[in-house]
């Protein structure tokens, strides 16, 4: 049977962090992740992870300055310095709050020598995040919500993964952006299953709850269960309406 990780960045977002957490656990959820918890303090974080039995699964670099349209530092030429402050401050974090996973966000950027800068960093964060087994995931966007942006096919990240060869590198495969940019999602998730360190689902095209629309997640779910696919599949998605009124898709998914 699936379980399920609620997203915070989008699920629960009318509350601070901590009451999230202890919202997703009421809500059922067996795990939670989130995009960008700098603002709230460790320890109010640990807390309520403490008292719901919950993992943190992961977290995201910062984006950088988003007031000049920033979505991530690590594949800009030139801004390394920042990427690196950026990723030093989400190993730190994830640290402190016992998440295996950060998603190292590539930014908009082009061309070679982004795929230089991109893999440099990389390596840097593979350094930094080894000793404390953290697995670091890049995340291909489609370009329709995120235009400009570095990485944006699932062939181009297993190219980087392979590139780099770090065992702590995987592939975040999110339905939704792969659905956009490449389709055929069966024949892709057998195929990268090796890369794969994270899985996030949402509706196509709308990306609201994933019971409707162009992918059929009762079919992907039961190809995961037949290949043993066994972690907690992330939901994030944006609510319809509440996070609350939309939940019923998660006893459906789990039948």
């Amino acid at each position: 049977m699936a379980r399920f990780s609620a997203n915070l960045g989008f699920l629960f977002d009318d509350l601070a962090l901590p009451d999230a957490i202890r919202a997703a656990k009421a809500a059922g959820f067996e795990a939670v992740e989130c995009h960008w918890p700098y603002a709230v303090p460790v320890e109010d974080v640990c807390g309520a992870l403490a008292d719901t039995a919950l993992v943190m699964l992961g977290l995201n670099t910062s984006r950088g300055n988003v007031a000049l349209g920033d979505n991530g530092l690590s594949a800009i030429p030139g801004r390394e310095d920042e990427a690196r402050a950026a990723i030093r401050e989400a190993i730190a974090y994830a640290i402190a709050i016992a998440a295996p996973n950060v998603h190292v966000m590539a930014g908009k950027a082009s061309g070679d020598e982004a795929r230089e800068v991109f893999l440099s960093n990389l390596a840097y964060a593979s350094d930094l995040a080894r000793p404390h087994d953290i697995t670091l995931l890049i995340e291909p966007l489609n370009s329709r919500d995120a235009p400009g942006y570095f990485l944006t096919g699932s062939a181009q990240a297993v190219d980087l993964i392979e590139t780099l060869a770090a065992d702590n590198v995987k592939l975040m495969f999110d339905c939704y952006h792969l659905q956009i940019m490449e389709g055929d999602l069966p024949a892709r998730l057998e195929r990268l299953m090796p890369h794969i360190g994270h899985i996030q689902i949402a509706s196509v095209p709308d990306r609201r709850e994933p019971d409707h629309g162009d992918l059929d997640y009762r079919a992907l779910l039961r190809l995961l269960d037949d290949m043993g696919y066994g972690r907690p599949i992330g939901a994030e998605y944006r609510p319809a309406t509440s996070t609350a009124a939309g939940l019923g898709w998660l006893k459906a998914l789990r039948q």
